[in-house]
């Protein structure tokens, strides 16, 4: 069955582009060894989560 656009539409606002849970492990993981990082660089192709300057 497919969903209707409203169904559809609730779905995907339901979904994180940022700061998802994996995301924040990786996050605090880096942060506390030290290292740091900038994040999602728009200037870069792609817009990536973190880059290393």
């Amino acid at each position: 069955m497919s969903e209707t656009p409203e169904q559809r539409s609730r779905t995907m606002r339901a979904v994180r582009s940022r700061d998802t849970g994996p995301e924040m492990i990786v996050r605090r993981f880096l942060h506390a060894a030290g290292l740091r990082y900038r994040l999602h660089d728009r200037r870069l192709p792609g817009v990536p989560d973190l880059v290393f300057p």
